[in-house]
């Protein structure tokens, strides 16, 4: 294994520095980043040509540059690691590392909930091949596969904060939209849920009167204004999360670990008063760190000693309970905060922000700038979703579909395995496997941003670094992004070879 890495370690060693080679030579012959300066009238227009030239080092052919940069890189010759200046004069260093948090933020949540969301339609999808649902996801995954992304980020600015903005003045559902928003949701669920013909229609009809009900009730109380879960919803959420990762974890069957999952459940609203004064304004990130690591550690310990023989399974499924229902009890809390952000006098009552990462001005503790980070994360996140849950819903229904017909899944089916035993623990792991490259890939392009969704927002990421590199031939800063996004791809391409053989026993690493 230690030789097969080393390998691959000197391969992809290799082929970053020839492909960042090629880029900075074809980069550095693609136009003058001192047109503007050429053609300047100022007096001291001279002295500062010469002087960027000389920091740029522009009288060094590209070739021999390119080596003085990444000897820069490097840090060799007992000068500290510089990635070089821009043409302003600033250091690219310094740059980058404001821009790579602000993608990283941008990009990782979006990637996340995109695997989640599309893989876990893409499963079901699987499972009710040629069904109503399989029709339906197949039609909306390839419609917003076909959509440019600016196409989808201007419409979202419009529809999604300008409209919607303007309908907080006054948040009034009308009945008609209530009966199509009802309809919609009604058939979709219907459609997860499946069954015949019968108990399709009788599954629309409760959907629809339960979406109807709520839609009534935040419309007459103004719930979009003044949000809240409250502890009596957050207890049924919590049971419906206790069933809901039973049954995929261990199967509603194994009711220790059921009742396990159920006790810390109904431990929710116990939990709830007593983080109600500690989620004051003194609360802040690390709090929140050791309070997620507690509630894991919590739920994993609960589970694996009245696990029984099934301490593992137990525990499992008990930490990821108990972390999704404190997770609803924080949810609470920045819903408290709603309110408040939305009164204050920077946002002046239009919450859904259409540009930038932050309001710089805007003072608050730590729900309340949680509550401007989600605002500002809402639309590009939206956008950056939409397009890559559709292709992990085609890749991972394809990719089921294909490991649902191999001759083990019918040797273990016909072993009297459980369905969910079938697909949980068989055929969802090696299904897994292709859909391995595309998340490697898309985690490696975390620091590389989103170059036309950041432009859109105007988020200054690495992507709109990019972006502004080109337009003004700024080689160093141009090849500082390129770096950084080539060393990811490189080093998750990696990693995915790694996790082949950890999802598929039959893959091995040779010498």
């Amino acid at each position: 294994m230690i030789q097969y890495i080393l390998r691959r370690v000197g391969a992809l060693l290799l082929v970053l520095l020839g492909s960042t080679f090629l880029i900075y030579n074809l980069t550095a012959i693609s136009g003058d980043p001192l047109e503007d300066l050429r053609i300047s009238t100022e007096p001291n227009a001279a002295f500062l040509l010469q002087k960027a030239i000389e920091d740029l080092q522009l009288d060094v052919p590209p070739p021999v540059r390119y080596f003085n940069w990444l000897i820069g890189i490097l840090g060799l010759g007992g000068a500290a690691p510089t990635m070089g200046l821009t043409v302003e004069g600033s250091e690219v260093l310094d740059i980058i590392g404001l821009a790579i948090p602000i993608s990283i933020r941008l990009v990782i949540i979006a990637t996340i909930l995109s695997i989640v969301i599309g893989i876990s339609i893409g499963i079901i999808s699987a499972l009710r091949q040629y069904s109503r649902f399989d029709y339906s996801i197949t039609f909306i995954a390839f419609l917003f596969f076909s959509l440019p992304i600016f196409w989808v980020a201007v419409l979202l600015k419009q529809f999604a904060a300008i409209e919607f903005n303007n309908f907080l003045y006054d948040p009034v559902i009308s009945t008609n939209w209530m009966i199509g928003l009802a309809f919609v949701g009604a058939f979709i669920f219907a459609g997860i849920v499946g069954g015949g013909r019968k108990r399709f229609l009788i599954t629309i009809a409760a959907a629809f009167a339960l979406n109807f009900a709520t839609l009534y009730y935040i419309s007459a109380t103004g719930w979009l204004i003044t949000p809240s879960l409250g502890p009596l919803l957050i207890t049924v959420m919590a049971l419906g999360i206790a069933f809901g990762i039973t049954h995929l974890s261990t199967g509603i069957a194994n009711r220790r670990v059921l009742y396990i999952s159920l006790g810390l459940a109904a431990l929710t609203p116990v939990f709830y008063f007593v983080l109600q004064p500690m989620f004051n304004e003194a609360f802040d990130g690390s709090m929140m760190l050791l309070l997620a690591l507690g509630t894991i550690a919590v739920g994993f310990i609960v589970g694996y000693i009245f696990g029984g023989d099934d301490r593992s399974a137990a525990g499992r499924t008990g930490m990821i309970v108990a972390f999704l229902c404190a997770g609803l009890i924080t949810l609470d809390r920045f819903m408290q905060s709603w309110d408040e952000y939305y009164n204050n006098e920077w946002i002046f009552g239009r919450p859904i922000a259409t540009v930038g990462d932050s309001i710089p001005e805007i003072e608050g503790d730590y729900w309340m700038t949680g509550v401007d980070a989600f605002t500002h994360l809402l639309l590009p996140t939206a956008a950056l979703m939409l397009i890559s849950v559709a292709g992990y819903v085609r890749y991972s229904r394809a990719s089921l579909l294909e490991v649902l017909n191999q001759d083990y899944i019918r040797t273990a089916r016909a072993k009297g395995l459980t369905e969910r035993t079938v697909i949980m623990r068989h055929a969802f792991r090696n299904s897994l496997i292709p859909l391995t490259t595309i998340m490697a890939f898309d985690f490696a392009g975390l620091l590389g941003g989103a170059i036309i969704t950041e432009q859109v927002f105007a988020w200054r990421g690495m992507g709109t670094l990019f972006n502004t590199g080109l337009a003004k031939f700024d080689l160093n800063l141009v090849m500082s992004v390129v770096l950084i996004t080539s060393v990811s791809a490189l080093v998750f391409n990696l990693i995915a070879d790694l996790v082949y053989s950890a999802l598929d026993p039959r893959i091995r690493v040779t010498k």
